[in-house]
């Protein structure tokens, strides 16, 4: 009799004693989710101030998975922001599939999983330049590599001598660009200086234009 009376005192005292020292019942969690769209090398993550680096895919196109080292406890706080991005490219937390809202902020246990959505896209910039001595209305430029158009305003009488600053719709890095003048202005022909050229990482801002009687 006992005997009987000791066993279940014991694993009382032995649940007790993992209880007390944090037991291998407690659930963890894992800070993971993916990225997508990313393109060129660069991107890293960060969580409590653990950073993550991001490779590209082998495939272009595919989302990439990512995961953090350290486990979460349940009600541990974590919050996952772009510390670097990629060369050529931009990334932010982003709204997953069937969300709402961005899910790179939360408390752990509050989901059965934490996937984390992070989107990347290729920078764009806009290319533009002035335009000089236009003095007739009607002037129209085109982008005729990647769309988008420019009409200039009718110029004021008498026309100002001061260049007029214009701007084309953003191109992508690594795309080409060509500008032309698609409809000259009343009374004028004008040419453009600088008129193609490959995307870079800044804004163009020499894509020039000078306009004299026609």
């Amino acid at each position: 009799m006992k005997s009987s009376l000791i066993r279940p005192a014991l694993a009382l005292a032995l649940a007790a004693s993992l209880a007390a020292c944090g037991g291998s019942d407690k659930a963890e969690f894992t800070v993971a989710g993916s990225v997508t769209g990313i393109v060129y090398d660069g991107l890293t993550l960060s969580n409590a101030g653990v950073p993550l680096k991001v490779a590209p895919p082998a495939t272009a196109g595919a989302p990439v998975r990512f995961a953090f080292p350290d486990k979460l406890e349940y009600g541990d706080t974590y919050a996952v922001t772009v510390t670097a991005n990629p060369a050529h490219q931009s990334c932010e937390p982003s709204v997953p599939d069937g969300g709402i809202y961005t899910n790179n902020a939360d408390t752990a246990g509050r989901l059965v999983t934490i996937d984390i959505a992070i989107a990347c896209r290729i920078n764009t910039r806009p290319i533009g330049g002035t335009i000089t001595g236009l003095t007739g209305a009607g002037l129209v430029l085109a982008n005729g590599s990647t769309g988008g158009t420019y009409s200039a305003a009718t110029p004021a009488t008498p026309p100002s001598t001061t260049p007029i600053s214009y701007e084309l719709p953003e191109v992508q890095f690594g795309t080409t660009y060509g500008v032309t003048v698609s409809k000259q202005p009343a009374g004028q022909v004008c040419t453009v200086v600088n008129p193609t050229g490959t995307m870079g990482d800044e804004r163009v801002t020499n894509i020039n234009v000078t306009c004299v009687a026609g």
